[in-house]
């Protein structure tokens, strides 16, 4: 087809107050999608009540059992013409992210190129193979295997809206479960709708896949719904309790991402130009709101100033503004409840005795890079994710001061070191309480292939992708076999 004359990937029935389970129909309830970056009206979408959520749960378990048993190639195969179709419209893809997340375009490429890269990735999983051959006694067969869970429940955020539903739909699909997705409702196009119309392109059968963009009761219904086995869950810490405590409370199997107070740790040998740029993208990229974001910027004393220096001068160059407009590297926080937080830390941290380098203000939605020094444990800033841009710099004397503060918190996900020495960096690395570490190289990294998970409250220490995604997505069988049943003495 001519590409001027192609129709849109997502059209008007998919922006009229609608919501995909199978097909695409219209609820009574809607909500307005709105571009952050100027308040203009992209679309509705369709807010799914807990009735919606209790009856597309209903038919994913029935919907489940001929998918799990088609053959593992044909679930290959849709899942790669997933990725093709997603490739093929990507240029709309990445405006959607632009428009309705904030996104800057650098930071939307590379998301939907994650997000390519994880539906290929899952498109192997059904290739792979699914269990082992355990020891036993002769005369007996003994393997254990995995199997699906049946029905996943998935509830993703707004920040990377489209890969962060994506990296567990996508290897939940692969291995035979059916899938209920609720995105956040701010980005319910660009991480469900995109999401439902990849698949629905891709041939997958009717009920394995739903998106239902909805509120709080909607995502309760989830974690209630009996046919759900098991419930992903990413977004902040204080959700995530309220998910974790619900699907427990259903005996459902549950993995949480959640939020992030992440050091990034600057050692006195480090190259400082380097150190800033790492630096700068651990805290700024996407506005601060990503849960791998340096919270905290521990550099050591000796080189404190020129850091911080260095680091407020390229603070001051990056342009703020419209992403649409293709000239900016930061765009807009996702809502005025987002900016108002950021400014009470920002004003509480200086009260408490914290130095405003530059920025601190904001215009609308619009938050300008910010830099606060002499934040000490105690001072809000150093304890409370902000997500935000804002860089929260705190001097050390030792390695040991740095593992100290670093681990002076209760969040446990990321953590960067840079310094030219690789073994002192492991060796302070070896005692960081975190479930990801990176030596020379930002807070902020996710290749797709690897696990990703938090300990303490930034998780239950559940990862999510690459090898991990087989422990999370399916459940262990035992079987043995014997050519007769034994005659037990009892």
């Amino acid at each position: 087809m001519d590409q001027r004359h192609k129709a849109p990937f997502i059209g008007e029935k998919h922006l009229a107050g609608a919501i995909y389970d199978g097909s695409w129909r219209v609820l009574g309830t809607t909500a307005n999608s709105v571009e952050p970056a100027t308040g203009n009206v992209l679309g509705s979408i369709g807010l799914a009540t807990p009735a919606d959520v209790r009856a597309a749960a209903a038919a994913a378990r029935q919907a489940q059992s001929g998918w799990a048993s088609m053959p593992y190639d044909r679930r290959a195969e849709i899942l790669r013409d997933a990725a093709r179709v997603a490739a093929e419209n990507g240029d709309e893809i990445i405006d959607w992210l632009v428009r309705e997340s904030g996104s800057t375009l650098p930071k939307a490429q590379f998301e939907l190129s994650i997000t390519i890269k994880a539906l290929y990735g899952a498109s192997a999983m059904p290739l792979e193979a699914s269990g082992q051959i355990l020891p036993t006694a002769p005369g007996r067969l003994s393997l254990a295997r995995r199997r699906s869970i049946g029905v996943v429940g998935v509830i993703s955020p707004f920040n990377f809206p489209l890969y962060l539903a994506m990296r567990a739909v996508a290897p939940a699909i692969a291995v035979g479960n059916a899938v209920v997705l609720k995105p956040d409702p701010r980005t319910a196009i660009c991480g469900g709708h995109v999401i439902a119309r990849l698949f629905e392109e891709a041939g997958l059968p009717a009920g394995i896949l739903s998106v239902l963009p909805g509120d709080g009761g909607a995502g309760a219904a989830l974690c209630d719904a009996p046919e759900v086995g098991m419930i992903q869950f990413t977004g902040s810490t204080e959700a995530g309790r309220k998910v974790g405590e619900a699907a427990g409370r259903n005996l459902k199997k549950v993995s949480l991402e959640l939020g992030g107070k992440n050091a990034f740790i600057v050692l006195d040998d480090a190259d400082l130009d380097l150190a800033v740029k790492n630096a700068v993208w651990s805290v700024y990229l996407h506005q601060g709101q990503i849960c791998m974001s340096a919270g905290r910027v521990l550099v050591h004393a000796a080189i404190a100033d020129a850091f911080v220096e260095r680091l407020a001068a390229h603070v001051k160059g990056l342009p703020v503004g419209d992403p649409a407009s293709g000239q900016v590297a930061l765009g807009p926080l996702i809502n005025q409840h987002q900016v108002d937080h950021a400014a009470s830390v920002v004003d509480a941290a200086v009260a408490a005795g914290a130095t405003l380098e530059t920025g601190g203000t904001h215009d609308g939605l619009f938050f300008q890079p910010t830099v606060l020094t002499g934040v000490a444990p105690g001072n809000p800033a150093f304890a409370e994710e902000i997500f935000a841009p804002v860089a929260v710099v705190t001097v050390f004397h030792s390695d040991a001061e740095a593992v100290a503060l670093a681990n002076d918190t209760d969040y446990g996900l990321s953590a960067a070191i840079v310094s030219r020495s690789v073994g002192r960096a492991l060796a302070i690395g070896e005692q960081l309480r975190v479930g990801l570490l990176h030596i020379n190289d930002a807070t902020v990294n996710d290749d797709v292939v690897n696990p990703f998970g938090g300990v303490g409250v930034s998780g239950n220490g559940a990862s999510i992708g690459g090898p991990a995604n087989w422990e999370e997505f399916t459940q262990w069988q035992w079987v043995t076999i014997k050519a007769e049943a034994p005659a037990y003495p009892l």
